[in-house]
């Protein structure tokens, strides 16, 4: 090959720096992957098939297959070349991946035959030895050695030393095949990880190289020094006496004890992907272990599978297999791996041992429900099932409008007269419209209106805050059939609060029965404190809420409600709520600013909820900090204490002049504990410590009276939010703001929209084009609870298709 084929150091076109690292070392190998580099490389700079051609010696014909191959599937394109014919050696955990992986449901056996060069009968038999078939009832089989057990399973943690590598593997008894996720990781969480196994490979081998004797990580101590099981501890085999063996060695069971501890109710299976004698490092040789303390079992993968592609095949397997391992889950493994591979010179890490949060257990709904939950006949959807996008656009309409006429929708949605007729006829019949009272025509018939029948169709919410939990049935109105509240503590058992939750929940359930139809009882909303993790139902780090961090709360939920149960941050389902509620005066683009503990944005963009890739849009408090220059040394946004109300406001008081003094013994706010006040120049008692609901409510009190400390502390936060509101409006081009959220009261009110709208009026860029509306939320002040089974509303009644690529397509059809 041409050296200027491989040498040429200058720009490579678009090609991101990873894959043309990778493309270069194709390149300079040799074998047949070095022409197929080799192409994409001189096309990145620009050369024609032509000259690439001659350069290589190929014909234009081979350059133009690996050009379309790269095109269409980037580094796996150039890796798998079509051919007839049965392989030297058939990877089975290749075919998994490619199998469970495959895009548009394209991972049929032909179809992963053609595209490895296998034939149909040898994916076919693969696809049965796991138990992959698209009729497959039982758990997916995985043949290590000796096999696990036909049970979900569910990938817990990675281990990897200077020695060996170890997967971890769950096993749960239960024959029901899992449901599919519905979201499945994509091929760069593949490649991210892989870069970072190559990284921590890459250090783990120079530290290996360094003797030491200290094993870090959590769990040090445990079992420490021998891998029992055996006649005696396992110190490895011959060379295996050196303070780094000794350290590895001990490593491992300390690992493996800690994850016993951590995962009680799983079988766990060590799976070793490799050790001194196969892995990085062939210097030691290891012997086989005995089964782990603990009860951790131990295998090899299977004979036909190399590491790497058997770690891919669990990845894939585990993430379509279970809806609580979505991609966040493999981004938290390649971050542990990255801190490994940067770990500092002087403090080098002596493994990587992540272990990942406890699963669901989500079991089907025989095995998790309790009798309580089996005995209710809450099942969801049942006679408002909506058939059609034109129903649903024919719903929306009749919402926003309260009542219309037929003709009228035929107007406003372009649907034909008979379309309408049809649809109407049809939502009459099944109770979700009924008619008012008949309009007299200047010519023809009387024309009869329709509306929204409220009692057709009830959701319960429920609102997670630190301090109390907020339960509420409503109607499609948005009228609140009851409400119940229970106080919680920051500091309570997982398994209690998601009990305590599920309580309340039925409570409300068991208080709405007399008004809510059962076959119209849709399904149950819940509210919780970003940042949230919605693909997994798990809440990663809510504030003054640790004890509940990494949480797989919705599938635990699901356990308890034989109905559909959806989650969303509360700031997005206050904006849920404030669209399906506010009806026409909120048919049109808006940010609704939720001022909570913390304060966070709930958007509504181009007709539908704007939740961003993760779900997680609308963080606004670094928003806030850049508009205001407030950075630390590190240039990293400050968390400003003014996105945090009821801190802020009572410690600015204070500081402006407000007295501190005892509160009364047990008075309480919102279910938490006052223990401190404030009192006003003069003299009202503000209960609570500084930061409670009840110190923020007494100072709005106070500043609504007039107080001079009380009104300029109010002012002050409300300034800083308005600084973050003009970069929503300059970035979003939005003409309205809704304010709402608990901290939003009637005594505060005024100083916010006072403030803000002079700020997002008087400042942007281009404020001679348009005035910003800012407006109180129609909301009660249980919006995130009201909020939360409106987005059950929201997803059964808002008209949308989905193409493959998830564009919406609004064009209604005659």
């Amino acid at each position: 090959m041409p050296a200027e084929a491989l040498h040429d150091d200058g720009p490579v076109g678009s090609l991101p720096p990873e894959h043309r690292a990778v493309l270069r070392r194709w390149a300079e190998e040799g074998g047949p992957l070095s022409t197929r580099a080799s192409v994409v490389l001189l096309a990145a700079d620009g050369l024609r098939d032509a000259e690439i051609s001659r350069r290589l010696g190929v014909s234009r014909q081979t350059v133009g297959s690996w050009r379309q191959r790269w095109t269409s599937a980037g580094l796996d394109g150039l890796e798998h070349r079509p051919r007839t014919g049965r392989p030297a050696t058939v990877d089975e955990a290749e075919v998994v991946t490619r199998t469970l992986l495959a895009p548009g449901g394209s991972g049929a056996s032909r179809a992963v035959a053609r595209e490895l060069g296998l034939s149909h009968a040898t994916v076919a038999g693969i696809r049965r030895r796991w138990r992959l078939g698209p009729d497959e009832a039982r758990a997916p089989s995985v043949p290590t050695r000796p096999p696990l057990p036909g049970a979900p399973v569910w990938l817990m943690g990675l281990y990897v030393d200077p020695l060996r590598a170890v997967l971890l593997a769950g096993t749960r008894p239960g024959s029901a095949r899992s449901a599919a996720a519905g979201t499945v990781i994509g091929t760069e969480v593949l490649t991210g990880l892989d870069r970072a196994l190559e990284a921590a490979l890459t250090a783990a081998k120079e530290r290996g190289a360094e003797p030491t004797t200290t094993a870090t990580g959590a769990g040090a101590g445990a079992g420490a020094g021998a891998v029992t099981g055996g006649a005696g501890p396992v110190t490895g085999g011959a060379g295996t006496g050196t303070a780094r063996g000794r350290s590895a060695d001990r490593g491992l069971p300390e690992y493996l004890a800690e994850a016993s501890r951590s995962h009680p109710d799983l079988g766990l299976h060590a799976i070793t992907l490799w050790d001194s004698g196969d892995g990085p490092d062939t210097t030691v040789p290891l012997p086989v272990t005995p089964p782990y303390e603990g009860g951790v079992t131990h295998h090899h993968i299977p004979a036909r599978s190399t590491w790497r592609t058997f770690l891919r095949a669990m990845i894939a397997l585990d993430s379509t297999s279970h809806p609580e391992s979505s991609r966040r889950v493999y981004l938290d493994l390649a971050a542990e791996l990255e801190r490994y591979a940067t770990a500092r010179s002087d403090r080098p890490c002596a493994a990587v041992r992540w272990l990942r949060e406890n699963v669901a257990g989500h079991l089907g709904a025989d095995q998790a429900i309790g009798a309580t939950a089996r005995n209710q006949s809450w099942s969801g959807v049942n006679q408002i099932d909506l058939g059609s996008f034109n129903e649903c656009v024919v719903i929306e309409t009749v919402r926003l409008s309260g009542t219309i006429t037929r003709g009228e929708i035929a107007h406003r949605t372009g649907l034909t007269q008979q379309s309408v007729s049809r649809i109407a006829r049809s939502l009459l019949d099944r109770g979700i419209l009924i008619e008012d009272a008949q309009r007299r025509a200047t010519s023809g018939k009387p024309r009869t209106p329709v509306r929204l029948c409220g009692t057709a169709a009830h959701a319960l919410g429920i609102h997670i805050d630190p301090e109390v939990l907020t339960a509420v049935v409503i109607d499609l109105d948005g009228a609140i059939v009851c409400t119940r509240t229970r106080p919680v503590t920051a500091d309570i058992d997982p398994a209690e609060f998601v009990e305590r939750v599920a309580a309340l929940g039925r409570e409300t359930l068991t208080e709405a029965r007399g008004s809510v139809r059962e076959d119209g009882f849709l399904g149950i909303g819940v509210a919780v404190p970003g940042p949230v993790d919605i693909a997994s139902g798990t809440v990663l780090g809510p504030p003054l809420m640790s004890a509940w961090g990494d949480l797989p709360l919705l599938y635990l939920l699901k356990d308890h409600f034989p109905c559909p149960v959806l989650m969303e941050k509360d700031s997005t389902a206050a904006a849920a709520g404030e669209r399906w509620i506010g009806r026409d005066r909120r048919a049109r683009d808006f940010a609704y600013l939720y001022l909570g503990t913390g304060v966070g944005t709930g958007l509504y963009l181009n007709g539908d909820i704007y939740r961003g890739i993760s779900a997680n849009a609308g963080e606004f408090g670094q928003l806030c900090a850049i508009a205001l220059g407030r950075v630390d040394k590190d240039g990293r946004p400050e968390i400003l204490p003014e996105c945090n109300p009821p801190v802020s406001v009572p410690e600015l008081a204070v500081r402006g002049g407000m007295r501190p003094v005892p509160a009364v013994p047990g008075s309480t706010a919102s279910g938490s504990t006052a223990s401190g006040g404030i009192t006003s120049g003069g003299g009202a008692s503000v209960g609570g410590t500084s930061g409670s609901t009840a110190a923020y409510l007494a100072v709005g009190e106070a500043a609504a009276a007039g107080d001079p400390a009380a009104s300029a502390a109010v002012r002050e936060v409300a300034q800083a939010v308005g600084r973050g509101a003009l970069g929503l409006v300059d970035l979003l081009d939005i003409d309205l703001i809704v304010l709402g959220g608990p901290f939003f009261t009637e005594d505060v009110a005024g100083f916010y929209l006072d403030e803000i709208t002079r700020t997002v009026n008087e400042f942007p860029t281009a404020r001679r084009l348009r005035r910003v509306e800012v407006e109180p939320s129609v909301l009660s002040a249980e919006a995130a609870a009201v909020g939360a089974a409106s987005t059950i509303f929201h997803a059964t009644f808002t008209p949308r298709l989905r193409g493959r690529e998830g564009r919406a397509r609004h064009l209604p059809t005659g």
